[in-house]
Parts: structure tokens; sequence; C-alpha cells
């Protein structure tokens, strides 16, 4: 699937396609700028349980840390961040209480991109995560420390 929004066009692609066929994704959308190229990777998990999607975020947050250092408190609640990796770890809600991880990962023109979709929309890039991750914002379902 396509969707275009002003200098930002998302490729969305679904479990049961190339780029998102791994078990435990569900979806992975790739952000392409008009003058800066691709800038954003999005990967969402598939809807796990509670102690499951638990479990499944503190191995991405062990694995960021091996990588990355350790993450700060993200910006938004229960969201981890790796600034100097320009990395996010939330987590989503879905519909039927389950959990879904999603890490999202930018580009170094994301901020360019970014300035840019504001003046054209009047809301930065940034919004359309956070769109995703739904009203309240990333939900993890245990408290914020890395």
């Amino acid at each position: 699937m396509v969707d275009r929004e002003a200098n930002l066009t998302a490729l969305f692609y679904f479990h049961d396609r190339p780029l998102a066929s791994g078990t435990e994704t569900d979806q992975v959308i790739l952000v392409v700028c008009r003058d800066q190229g691709l800038q954003q990777v999005v990967w969402v998990g598939r809807p796990l349980g509670d102690v499951a999607a638990a479990s499944a975020r503190e191995a991405m947050r062990r694995k960021g840390v091996r990588r990355h250092g350790e993450p700060r408190i993200g910006p938004a609640a229960n969201a981890l961040e790796w600034p100097e990796a320009r990395t996010t770890l939330a987590m989503r809600m879905g519909d039927d209480s389950t959990r879904m991880l999603v890490m999202t990962v930018s580009g170094p023109g994301f901020a360019a991109c970014s300035a840019v979709h504001r003046a054209a929309t009047g809301h930065p890039a940034e919004s359309h995560v956070t769109d995703l991750l739904g009203e309240n914002g990333p939900q993890a379902g245990h408290d914020t420390q890395p």
C-alpha cells in the first residue's frame, strides 16, 4: 500500500509480503522523503499478549543496549530511545487488548524532511508515528525504566 502526503511517501508492507514476512513482523513502513530519500523505517511486530509483549520488549531493549548503549526515556510515555542511533522502541495497543512492539529508525535527513512536511501540512512527519501508536502514545504495560 502507498500513502502520500506533501513531501512524504509511505510504503506499507504487510506480514504476508516480502520485507515484512518474518514470523514476528506484522508490517514494515518505509518513509521516503521527496528531497532526502528513504529517511525512516517503522517496524510493527505481531500482536502479543501481555507477558509475551513484555518479554519481547525486554529482548529488544537488551539488543539495543548491546548495540547502542543504555537508552533514555523516549519522547512519549513508555518509549525508549537511542538518540545517537536515531532509534525508538515503543509499544502499541491492539484493538483486542494485544500489544505490538513498534521500532523506528530515522535517517540523518529526517529532521529536514520533517520541517518541510510541517511547512506544507502544519504537522511534523513524526506525528504519523504518534498516530500509529494511538491516542495516548506508546503503551508498555509496565514501568518506563530502561
